[in-house]
């Protein structure tokens, strides 16, 4: 199983459709394997539909992501104004490093620093 985030971008000053995600899942088709969805409507810098999809692998999870994404955009009336970014694995963080991003952060274990 995988996580695809699937970033939209809107007309300026669009808010991501309030849809219920079970609405939107019937756009998927059962060969997607599309198994939760999750909106994150205020993610910057653009919104972000969470995609969870069973797959063989990373790209065909990432194809499936997409395939869909097109057809909401497509079918689906509230979003026919809408891009999509992109649709793909998002990057985490070593546990060790914390959060992503901040400064001052380091992927080298405590106990290893200064070595």
């Amino acid at each position: 199983m995988y996580l695809i985030h699937a970033q939209f971008k809107g007309p300026a000053g669009a808010l991501f459709p309030d849809t219920p995600t079970d609405a939107l899942r019937m756009f998927a088709l059962p060969e997607e394997q599309i198994e939760h969805l999750t909106i994150h409507a205020c993610a910057l810098p653009n919104p972000v539909l969470g995609i969870w999809a069973r797959a063989e692998s990373l790209a065909l999870a990432e194809a499936r992501a997409a395939a869909f994404c097109r057809r909401l955009l497509a079918h689906h009336h509230p979003l026919r104004n809408w891009t999509l970014q992109r649709a793909e694995v998002p990057l985490l963080a070593p546990l060790v490093q914390g959060r992503l991003g901040p400064a001052g952060t380091t992927s080298t274990p405590p106990d290893q620093r200064g070595k």
